[in-house]
């Protein structure tokens, strides 16, 4: 698996290897913390999580240099109210 590292496929799907390295890193530190893997491995490696879930589309790096999950929720924090009559 960290024959992925050596690979320019991930390089170029970060966009570059310092977000690379900088979105391992950060991603590491939230496994660490207790964060759930979003890939199912049969490893306790977490190196290996992190680089599927680059390599299967599941985290990326937003613009200022956080960890996001694809699919995320990025609203402003105000609930929301879903008018089932505008359907």
């Amino acid at each position: 698996m960290l024959d992925a590292l050596r690979e320019e496929q991930i390089v170029i799907k970060v966009g570059g290897r310092f977000k690379l390295s900088t979105l391992i890193q950060k991603r590491l530190v939230q496994l660490n913390a207790g964060s759930r893997p979003l890939v199912d491995l049969s490893t306790q490696d977490k190196m290996q999580v992190v680089l599927q879930e680059i390599l299967e589309d599941k985290i990326y790096l937003d613009a200022s240099q956080q960890v996001k999950l694809v699919g995320e929720f990025q609203g402003t924090g105000e609930s929301m109210e879903l008018d089932l009559g505008d359907l």
